[in-house]
Order: C-alpha cells, then sequence, then structure tokens
C-alpha cells in the first residue's frame, strides 16, 4: 500500500461510517453501485479512485478498471467539493469534469452527506472543548480569509477602474451597452430608409 492510499484510509473509514448511519447516504451509495470516479489534482501524478459499492466507498490510488467519471482541479477546490461550492466550481471551471455530469452531482451529494463533522471527530481524539475551540478558530480563519478576499477585490476593482483606468465602471459599461443599442436602432432605420428610396426609384 502507497503513502497516498494509507493517507486515504482514515478518509475512507469516516465516509462509510457516516454512509451506514445515514439512510440517504446509503440510498445513494446503492443508486450509485459500481460507478468508478476518479479524483486528479490538476498539474501532478496525485489521483484517488472512489469505487462505489452497494453501502460502501473503497477509496484506493490504483485501478485497472476505466473510470467513468473523472474530476481534476486543484488540491484545495477539490477540498472544497464535498460542499456547495462544488457545482458552483465545475459551472466556473475551477474543476473540469468528463462524464455523466447527472452522476457527478450525486457523488458530490453523497460526499456532502457522508463528510465527516471535524470538530465530532476532534471531540474523540482533544476532547468535547479543545475540539469547538479548535472548531471556533478554523471558522474564524475561514470567514477572514473570506472577507480579506472579498476586501482584496473590491480595492482591485476600484484601483483598476478609478485609479488607474485600465477598467470601466459598471455605469461606463451601462452606458457604452445603451449608446450602441441607440447606434444600431439608427443604423437600422437609416438601411430602412434607403430601402424606401431604392424601391421608389
Amino acid at each position: 500500500m502507497d503513502a497516498l492510499q494509507a493517507a486515504l484510509r482514515p478518509l475512507a473509514s469516516v465516509l462509510n461510517r457516516n454512509i451506514r448511519e445515514n439512510t440517504p447516504a446509503r440510498e445513494l451509495c446503492e443508486e450509485l453501485s459500481g460507478v468508478l470516479i476518479a479524483i486528479r489534482v490538476r498539474d501532478t501524478a496525485l489521483a484517488a479512485y472512489f469505487d462505489i459499492g452497494d453501502d460502501t466507498l473503497d477509496v484506493v490510488t490504483t485501478t485497472n478498471k476505466d473510470p467513468d467519471i473523472s474530476i481534476e482541479g486543484s488540491l484545495l477546490t477539490l477540498a472544497r467539493m464535498a460542499g456547495s461550492s462544488g457545482e458552483s466550481a465545475i459551472r466556473d471551471g475551477s474543476l473540469s469534469l468528463s462524464g455523466d455530469a447527472e452522476i457527478a452531482s450525486r457523488f458530490q451529494q453523497l460526499l456532502e452527506i457522508a463528510k465527516p463533522d471535524l470538530e465530532e471527530e476532534l471531540a474523540g481524539v482533544v476532547g468535547d472543548v479543545a475540539a469547538h475551540r479548535l472548531g471556533e478558530l478554523a471558522r474564524g480563519l475561514g470567514n477572514w480569509g473570506r472577507e480579506a478576499r472579498s476586501t482584496m477585490g473590491a480595492n482591485i476593482r476600484e484601483y483598476l477602474q478609478e485609479e488607474s483606468r485600465d477598467v470601466p465602471s459598471r455605469y461606463e459599461v451601462d452606458r457604452f451597452s445603451s449608446d450602441v443599442s441607440i447606434l444600431r436602432d439608427d443604423v437600422a432605420r437609416i438601411e430602412a430608409r434607403l430601402n424606401r428610396l431604392q424601391a421608389s426609384n
């Protein structure tokens, strides 16, 4: 067994425990039984395969079977796949998908239902109070990261639109679109008049 598969074994164990304890997860697993999903980390040789059985997931790093679905993305994007951002990541191109999109969507739902509650898992190791504090710290860091990204995006947008004038503002884009529409209508009217004049001659 290689190091990656050894590292994935605890994840598979937790996922399978949560599938056994959750009726919708068991039903999804049964529905997807026989499907092989390849998860690949973009620009690396790292890959994991989720071989879905009637009520379990087997996670391996090598297989002789061709996958039914292949999903590829950065490590961070793949880590978020089990949440609500999974489908939006496919839409915006952060994740690339080959195979049946409906099956991929069902697999994402299965992961979302069966994913471990990290705070609960930590509680078994470090105790309830420490796990709760670590959970609050992780949530705080996540919120800070989202706010920092939003603020940075707003600052960059403001600089490009107001300071360097490299990017037009929303008002300028709307005004330009309106002017183009007026010009198009004017050209259409002139063309109609010219056609009438030619027809009358």
